[in-house]
This record gives structure tokens, C-alpha cells and sequence, in this order.
């Protein structure tokens, strides 16, 4: 794919439907509707996988279409396709019609901004095929080369470029260019007849060359490696009610389950969420501040505009422990009274938008993370954590720590496997005893699920000291 002067030519060109269509489209098809808007997408992404010292795969794709979605009253009416011509719009027009007739006023366009995040640079193009290969392979080679316990290595490198254009009835028009690079590297090691994991990603919303930097890349294999030997030496983890430290930036991924999914507007409309109707309430300790900000350059979970049009912002969800707001797409925000926030996303032109964080973090407090290790005397370090899931309705959560030690009178011990943290969202805020000054956002590898769609996101969240949690165990 060459390198386009105006990357929009990709939605509209010669032979294909052009933005006066577009407009006009979007005005017959919406006429009955309250809101909605046509949803134009094209998208590259790319992907590469090593393994066992060869490239195993190697994905290249291109997609384009629309999504066309109609809203009258608490309805929706949603049709999509592959092909960006005024006939499949029309077609898809006829789903909207079986909508009831909107009888109230209809819902304002979004704001205006002129903000674009990023450049219109498509990483793929500005790479050639055998440097991002090579990569790869030096990476295999250095990692196997760092220690002889070093087993097994798996490095992968993938990016995708996206062109979008939100085009709505009342002739508001918007579009985005989004970037985003990814690069994980695991690696087993071998001791004494005993295999362990380390793993460690890095990415967001720009070009490749950050990745290719010899000096991010090699931190990767190191700590990717550090956490594999570590866990060699593992002992069973403790099980049972216990003063938990965790540690700053993808540790944040607790509260982003925990906390940050009941926090969506679509779970606290139908009464849901555990947080519902309890803005104003206090749902974590004081000094406790949670928000969900998309607006900051480079990161994963950041948009220049939100699926739906609308400029992304930093929304506070909780300040000083207590309830402020929750994350809002358009359909959410007018059925209960309030502004939308920049939180309407989709996967692609495909899903209709739903409310969905962006990047979620806790802001960082004054407390020296030294001196909170040493306030405890018996319970785990949390560094690290892999999948986790959380109940909606009742806040209930569990996560699996990918690296943890144990903690004795203040002071790191052994290292441990197999922890898990279990706990709820609601009460989970109230215990935090201690908020660090180093508060981090996670290295960009986040990938958020709900109802069946996928988007990157962002966590964050300096260390903090909860009492109270339960770990369960494996000794």
C-alpha cells in the first residue's frame, strides 16, 4: 500500500461513493431517526510471528466498509457491509425502517475539534518487509543468547492503520487516522527440569520506529527474561485474607475489571452495575481519583474522536473517593441526562458503538512506595498480572499474578506462583491504605473485551497498598 496525500481517498475516490453522496446518504437513510450516523472505515493491519527460531506467520490485510446506525428512542437499528457504494447504503437503510417514527427533537451533532493525535504516516508502509523480519530474528538470537537457561523464544510485531469518517444527518462530518504498533516477547526458561514463563509487550497509537530502538527492544528481552528466571525459583503462593501490594502502571488492569466496566454508562442506565445510581456516594478511600482519558497522545486506548464523532477528554469517575460520573457514549448520555463523554467505540465499521473506556488510571498520591512495602508484615507484592474477569452485577473479580513475591515484616521474600486476587469492585477502593507518588500508565499492550467486541485500551495506576484482599493459593 503506497502512501496517499489524502489517506480519505481510501473511503472516497474515483469509482467509489464521494463525500457529497455520503452527506446526502446519511440524511435519507437517518430522516426517521433521533441520531445515528454512517460509519465509513478502511483499515491495514499487519502481523508477524517467530518462533522456535523461524517466522511462523505472516498476516497481511485490507478491509473497508461501513456501519449504519439509527436511533429512535431507547432503539437501535444497525446494518453494515463491505462495500462503500451509495446502493449498499441504501440497502442497508431499509433495516431502519423498521424503527418507530422518532417524535422528540433530535439529538445535537458533537462538538467541533480540529485535534488530530496523530500523523497520516501508516506504519506499514515505512517499514520494508525484511527489516520488521529481521527484527524478529535479532530478537530471537539476543534473548537466546542473554542466559543458557533460556529454552524457548517467542517474539511477534504487529500494526494496523485505520482511516474513519463519521458523516451524521445534520451534515456534521468528522474523521480520524489512527496508528497503532505492538511487540511482545516471551520467553521459557529451563532449570533443573522445570520450564517457566516471562513475557513483556510494548506498543501504542504510533509508528514503528520506537519499536525498532534497540534500546526498547533489548529492555524487553530483559524484562521478559527477569520475569521467567524469577519464577524458577518460585515457591507456592499463600491463600487467604492479606495485606496486598501492587505494583505501579499494568497492575492497573485490576482496576480497570474491577472498577472501570461498572462505570459504563450502558450497565448504569439498565441499573446493572453495582455502581448504579450512587453518584455522590463514596466507593473508595480518600485520595482515591479514577478517570478515563482518551486524549492523550500516543497511547493505546487514545482517539482523536470517539467512534460516534465526539472529541475524547479526561472524564473523572471518582475524585477523593467519591462518585463523580460514568463513561458515556451518545445513546447513554440522552437517555439519562447528561453529556457524552467521548466513550461511544466499536471495533470496526462492523459493531455498533457501545460505551467503553479508553485509558483508565488512578491518579498518584504522595505516599513514597518504599515506605509503604514496609508498612507490611505479612502479604504478597503483586508486579504483574495476566487475565483476570469480573462480574458486572455484583463487582466480583479474579486475577491470576503473572509475577508476585511474598512480603515479611516489611520486606520482599521469595518469589511466588500461582496467586490469584479475588475480590469485588465496590469495596475493593475503600480498602486502599496507601497511594504511591509513581503512578505509571502500562506499556500498550491492552486489549479490551465486551459484548463480543474488541478495542486496545490503556490501564494505570501507581502502587498501591490494599488491605484485606483474598489470595487464593496453590501451598
Amino acid at each position: 500500500m503506497t502512501q496517499l496525500t489524502d489517506p480519505r481517498a481510501l473511503l472516497y475516490g474515483e469509482g467509489k461513493l464521494t463525500p457529497e453522496e455520503a452527506q446526502a446518504l446519511a440524511r435519507e437513510t437517518l430522516q426517521r431517526c433521533d441520531d445515528g450516523e454512517l460509519f465509513l472505515q478502511f483499515i491495514a493491519s499487519e502481523a508477524f510471528g517467530f518462533d522456535d527460531g523461524r517466522l511462523k506467520t505472516c498476516d497481511y490485510s485490507r478491509d473497508a466498509g461501513f456501519g449504519l446506525r439509527g436511533v429512535s428512542g431507547e432503539m437501535t437499528g444497525f446494518a453494515h457491509a463491505n462495500d462503500i457504494s451509495a446502493g449498499a447504503i441504501r440497502r442497508a437503510g431499509e433495516t431502519l425502517r423498521l424503527l418507530d417514527l422518532a417524535t422528540g427533537a433530535r439529538s445535537a451533532p458533537p462538538r467541533a475539534s480540529n485535534r488530530h493525535l496523530y500523523t497520516d504516516a501508516s506504519p506499514l508502509d515505512l517499514v520494508p518487509f525484511a527489516e520488521k523480519v529481521k527484527l524478529l530474528e535479532t530478537i530471537d538470537a539476543a534473548a537466546r543468547a542473554r542466559d543458557p537457561r533460556v529454552a524457548q523464544v517467542s517474539a511477534s510485531l504487529a500494526a494496523s492503520w485505520s482511516v474513519v469518517e463519521i458523516v451524521r444527518a445534520d451534515g456534521y462530518v468528522a474523521h480520524d487516522i489512527r496508528p497503532l504498533v505492538r511487540l511482545n516477547v516471551s520467553i521459557v526458561a529451563e532449570q533443573n527440569g522445570r520450564r517457566e514463563t516471562g513475557s513483556f509487550g510494548m506498543g501504542g497509537r504510533y509508528l514503528y520506529d520506537s519499536l525498532f530502538d534497540p534500546a526498547q527492544w533489548n529492555r524487553a528481552i530483559d524484562t521478559a527474561l527477569q520475569q521467567a528466571l524469577v519464577n524458577l525459583d518460585s515457591v507456592a503462593a499463600p491463600a487467604g485474607e492479606m495485606t496486598v501490594l501492587l505494583g505501579p502502571g499494568w497492575p492497573g488492569v485490576l482496576l480497570h475489571e474491577a472498577v472501570g466496566h461498572g462505570l459504563e454508562g450502558d450497565f448504569n442506565r439498565k441499573g446493572t452495575s453495582a455502581f448504579s445510581g450512587r453518584i455522590g456516594d463514596r466507593v473508595g478511600a480518600p485520595g482515591v481519583t479514577v478517570v478515563d482519558d482518551g486524549s492523550i497522545p500516543d497511547r493505546r486506548g487514545s482517539l482523536s474522536i470517539d467512534d460516534e464523532g465526539t472529541p475524547t477528554s479526561e472524564t473523572v469517575l471518582i475524585e477523593d473517593g467519591i462518585l463523580k460520573g460514568y463513561m458515556q457514549d451518545r445513546l447513554n448520555a440522552r437517555l439519562m441526562g447528561v453529556e457524552p463523554t467521548g466513550n461511544g467505540r466499536r471495533e470496526d465499521y462492523a459493531h455498533a458503538p457501545m460505551p467503553r473506556m479508553t485509558n483508565t488510571f488512578m491518579k498518584g498520591g504522595n505516599d513514597d512506595p518504599a515506605e509503604l512495602l514496609s508498612r507490611v508484615k505479612n502479604g504478597i507484592f503483586a508486579k504483574s498480572f495476566g487475565g483476570g474477569q469480573v462480574d458486572i452485577v455484583s463487582g466480583k473479580f479474579v486475577f491470576s499474578c503473572t509475577e508476585a513475591y511474598k512480603v515479611e515484616n516489611g520486606k520482599l521474600g521469595a518469589p511466588i506462583k500461582g496467586a490469584t486476587l479475588i475480590g469485588d469492585g465496590p469495596s475493593v477502593l475503600t480498602r486502599v491504605r496507601g497511594i504511591g507518588n509513581d503512578m505509571a500508565l502500562d506499556e500498550g499492550v491492552g486489549v479490551c473485551g465486551k459484548g463480543g467486541q474488541s478495542v486496545p485500551a490503556g490501564v494505570g495506576q501507581p502502587t498501591l497498598l490494599i488491605e484485606g484482599l483474598t489470595v487464593g493459593g496453590t501451598g
